[in-house]
Order: C-alpha cells, then structure tokens, then sequence
C-alpha cells in the first residue's frame, strides 16, 4: 500500500511523475496503476498527466507485476551510515541496484534484505531503495528503513534537497573550470535503448567542477539538479566530454584501455541529506574504489 499528501515542492507535479518517486518504480508502473484506478486521488481514478494539489490524498496499491517479491541474499554490504531510520552504503561496481529485466537476484535489494533489519516498503519490489545507480556505477546510496523515512528521503529528492556528488573522468579539456549544462534528456532516437539530449525530453540539469586537469584528460566533479536516467554520463557525451571507459556514450576505446578502465569511470563520492527524525544535515563520503584510483594514477592526475 502507498499513502501519501503531496508535499509543498510537489505541488503543482504530475501525479504519475510523483507517485513514481515516492515508490521508486519505473514511470510506466505509476501510470498503469492509475490508469487501472489500483492508485487513486481523493479517492478518484485520474490521469497520470494530472498535477497534483495542496489537499491531494494519493492512495492505493502499487505493484511491479514482473515476479514475486525479492529475497533475502547473503551478499556483502560496506555501509557508509546507518541509524534507525537511515542506511547510505557504498554500492560496488557490476552490482544492480534493484531487481529487473534479466537480474531476478544478486541485487542490492536481496542485500539489504539479507541483512534482517528493517526496511520500507517491505514485500514491494523495491524495498528501502531511495534513488538508484547505473550498474556499472559506483558509490553512495541511500536506503529507508521505514516507510515514514522513505516518504520524507523521497520527498526530499523531488524538492532537490538531497545532494549527491560524482566523480567523473572524462575525455579532453572541459569548456570551463565550472558550469551548468541544462538539456533535456529522453529517448534516444537512433537507439531507443539508451538516452539522449532531445528538445522533447525531461529538464535535466548538471553542474560541474574541475578539480585536476592534463592534456586529454579532466577530473570532474558533477552535482545533480535533477535524476534522469544516464543524466550524467549522457549531459558529458553531449559537451563533447564523455566519461572514460564508457563505451556506451563515446568514452570507450584505446585511451580508455590504456588507462585499464573495464567500466565508466563514474562514482558517487558525497552524499548529503536532512534526517527525517530533525532535518539536521548528514554528510557521507566515500573514497574512490582501487581500481578508479588506478586509473587517475596512470592518467597522472592526484586523487581527491
């Protein structure tokens, strides 16, 4: 079951883009459960394009019909923070965040659901689970342990009060020290696989920072305004900057192969967020894993 009243960032959103965030399912889940009147508004069946109200109640049952809850695995977890209400782990690279598409198992979800304590949203698809990282990507993540927790962590990412930072190395010299590249992100035309820069797209907004430079090659720093799928990875390729070792958006290749990159060189090193239990700020860090600090060393760049 999911219950919740927008908050005041909210306000104004589409409910299918909302109740998306809230229960951290695919968009197409949140809209075929409204569409179905499985999730309701005031009570009432409404489409998923309609924006939400101060005095909106969303209410229902949500389901991902893809299989049967996930299980409990035994799988090695580094965690970064831990309370009562909050868990924020460092996520290896090549492990899934969640249960999907040809990965039933092995997921950061069986994971945490290995290590017996409690989690939010417990039997849905998706337990605990407040944002998500590319397979390939490695760092900090946040978890709920309650549901009240994830209604609050959630709500905070809709209203951009949850800041996450990467590291990223990427190919040639950036067009400045620092910036914003705002573009909206969709489908990509060509490849409707992957994501692209597209003028009909959602807002995606990314800034950057660089923090070590050499002659073919930048360290940056990116913080997310907004979380689109591959926003990082796909806002570099559009500069003409893509992330090394990323193959999939143009930073693959003999350069990347020199470097021994065997994935992007992209990792979630800050995370900061306001504790549903008083707001106060906490700040988790997470230093680079051995084999992108290998990488940076062979560039001749210092590692932050």
């Amino acid at each position: 079951m999911i219950s919740f009243r927008p908050l005041p960032a909210e306000v104004g959103e589409r409910v299918d883009v909302v109740l998306a965030r809230r229960a951290a399912v695919a968009r197409r889940l949140a809209q075929a459960a409204l569409a179905a009147g499985e999730v309701r508004v005031g009570g009432q069946t409404v489409r998923p394009s309609r924006r939400l109200e101060p005095d909106d109640v969303v209410e229902g049952r949500l389901e991902d019909s893809r299989g049967a809850p996930p299980s409990p695995e035994d799988i090695p977890l580094d965690i970064r923070y831990s309370d009562e209400r909050v868990l924020v782990v460092s996520k290896p690279p090549g492990l899934v965040t969640h249960p999907a598409g040809g990965h039933a198992g092995g997921t950061l979800v069986n994971a945490l659901l290995g290590l017996g304590g409690p989690l939010a949203g417990l039997g849905s698809a998706r337990p605990g689970i407040v944002h998500r990282l590319d397979k390939d990507t490695s760092g900090l993540l946040l978890v709920a342990r309650d549901d009240a927790a994830h209604e609050h962590l959630t709500g905070a990412l809709g209203a951009r009060r949850i800041e996450r930072r990467y590291l990223a190395l990427v190919r040639g010299v950036m067009p400045a020290r620092s910036g914003t590249v705002d573009a909206p992100i969709g489908r990509s035309p060509r490849r409707r696989t992957l994501m692209a820069v597209v003028p009909d797209g959602r807002s995606a907004i990314t800034h950057y920072r660089v923090l070590e430079a050499a002659p073919e090659l930048a360290l940056v720093e990116l913080t997310l305004e907004t979380g689109r799928t591959h926003q990082i990875r796909v806002h570099l390729e559009h500069l003409g900057h893509p992330v090394m070792g990323d193959g999939t958006y143009g930073g693959g290749g003999d350069q990347a192969k020199r470097l021994g990159l065997e994935r992007p060189f992209l990792h979630a090193w800050r995370l900061a967020f306001p504790h549903p239990d008083d707001f106060r700020r906490i700040e988790v860090a997470d230093d680079l894993p051995q084999d992108l600090a290998a990488a940076l060393d062979r560039a001749g760049l210092a590692t932050p």
